[in-house]
């Protein structure tokens, strides 16, 4: 996933950069490292985790991890 396709994913999904780092139970700073595709700190290159990736597919899908 590119960081151009998961910010497509998140305005897709109608989300917040905070909504979405609580639907994938990461930090809002994550979502703006995965959607610039560097880390804010130094520049260095992110990539997007493939679970990351799979966890925003179930969530496009209309999934939710079992017991919500």
């Amino acid at each position: 996933m590119t960081p151009e396709q998961f910010k497509s994913w998140r305005d897709e999904m109608g989300m917040t950069q905070s909504q979405a780092a609580d639907a994938l139970g990461v930090a809002r700073g994550t979502i703006l490292n995965y959607e610039s595709g560097s880390r804010r700190d130094d520049g260095r290159p992110v990539a997007i985790p493939k679970t990351v990736a799979l966890a925003c597919a179930a969530l496009r899908a209309g999934l939710a991890p079992i017991g919500e």
